[in-house]
């Protein structure tokens, strides 16, 4: 399996602010990677450096074997882009943009085809200016995949969508990825990262502050988790199991919550403890923590930017 993306020592700076300070990181064909980081964590900066429409300060990047300052229409034709903010004709209908897009192209989608793959069959005659910010996003994704992107870079891309079009959306580019397309993907829904990546690349301050699968980054497939149910009626912290070394307990308005690196064997001593008893545990639920849960406790106050400072 080859490279689609590498990049090494990559430093953008805007006169004395450094937006991006030494990132490195590669993503190899086929894979999809997702970039997470608060607003102005350098996320939008890197991406516009990989799709050639920013040159870094330092560093070297080459995106499918090509500088994308300098790849032109041959690498254009094997990449999409779905931007956060784009304008269209606003004269123009949805076939009539996804059209005129597909005749960029060698071998392009059928106009259908793209235009119902995000689901804008019931809007194709009906003009730019007059769909709604959601339908908005859904064109730009038909016009990003038109083209049978071998390298498909998304930033932020189902923003102003709803559940279910967000759903609708993962699934498309879920299938895409599975036939051997490459994704980059930016976005601020840790589920979205979750649904969609391989791997995830956290970064903040311009820096890659965490990497790994979504259910390893951070030490988060061996972090403690919880084990919590209510209290038994007419039970007391006291009538609770003994409970392995190292584990942790707290009741709090009757919840009973158990902190442990081994969620097997305290499931097994509470349940056990249960059904000796005859008791029944409300509300028992078994978690580890969240990607959220991870990602909050990576960049810590990070998650609150600056007004104004580039993304």
């Amino acid at each position: 399996m080859g490279t689609a993306i590498d990049v090494e020592g990559l430093r953008k700076s805007y006169g004395t602010f450094e937006a991006v300070r030494g990132v490195s990181f590669r993503v190899a064909a086929g894979e999809s990677v997702a970039m997470l980081g608060p607003n102005g964590a350098g996320k939008s900066t890197t991406v516009e450096i990989l799709e050639g429409y920013r040159r870094p300060t330092s560093g070297a990047v080459t995106v499918l074997g090509h500088d994308p300052m300098r790849g032109g229409v041959e690498l254009r034709q094997r990449i999409g882009i779905v931007l956060q903010e784009a304008g269209f004709p606003p004269e123009l209908t949805v076939v009539e943009l996804v059209d005129a897009w597909r005749r960029y192209f060698a071998d392009p989608m059928d106009t259908d085809e793209a235009v119902a793959a995000v689901g804008l069959e019931d809007r194709r005659k009906v003009r730019a200016k007059s769909l709604s910010g959601g339908e908005h996003r859904r064109l730009d994704l038909a016009l990003a995949l038109v083209g049978r992107p071998e390298l498909l870079f998304l930033d932020e891309p189902t923003t102003g969508f709803d559940p279910s079009a967000r759903r609708i959306a993962w699934d498309l580019i879920d299938g895409l990825v599975g036939r051997g397309m490459t994704l980059f993907l930016t976005t601020h829904y840790l589920d979205e990262a979750q649904r969609l990546a391989d791997r995830i690349l956290i970064v903040n301050e311009g820096r890659i502050v965490a990497k790994g699968t979504p259910d390893e980054i951070g030490g988060r497939g061996h972090a403690p988790g919880t084990v919590s149910f209510a209290m038994p009626v007419g039970l007391a912290a006291g009538d609770l199991p003994l409970l392995p070394t190292g584990a942790g307990l707290d009741v709090v308005d009757g919840v009973v919550r158990v902190t442990a690196i081994d969620l097997v064997r305290v499931s097994h001593v509470v349940t056990s403890w249960a059904i000796e008893r005859g008791v029944d545990l409300a509300g028992f639920r078994v978690a580890r923590p969240s990607l959220e849960d991870i990602y909050l406790a990576i960049i810590g106050d990070g998650a609150i930017a600056d007004e104004g400072v580039p993304a």
